[in-house]
């Protein structure tokens, strides 16, 4: 069985995203996060909340949310525009962004074939 907070960890000292403000953009304390960590069944609501804040496709890492995976991907294609507190997080953000519509698109043109 995976450990789910130790995936999760992983990935988000990958993004490089604080876990201060990821704490606070999901009303939750640091310790709680650190929680998460330690945690190795972790719910699947949170694990989408905190990938779409890092936007992160969790559904690579974790197994039981590959069938998650097109829903996630819609949803961050339809996410309304946001405020960022950084040059560093826009940039991620449209670097994301721009990486899901070109994995899209190569994905349309391998069924064309």
């Amino acid at each position: 069985m995976q450990h789910k907070g130790e995936i999760i960890e992983r990935c988000i000292r990958e993004s490089g995203y604080s876990i201060t403000k990821l704490a606070k953009r999901m009303g939750k304390s640091r310790r709680w996060v650190y929680q998460i960590f330690e945690s190795s069944n972790v719910s699947i609501d949170y694990i989408l909340d905190i990938g779409k804040i890092i936007h992160h496709d969790f559904s690579e890492d974790i197994n039981e949310l590959k069938s998650y995976s097109a829903s996630l991907a819609n949803q961050m294609l339809m996410e309304p525009p946001q405020k960022f507190e950084s040059d560093k997080e826009e940039v991620e953000f449209w670097k994301n962004k721009y990486l899901l519509i070109l994995e899209k698109y190569n994905e349309l043109l391998t069924n064309k074939e």
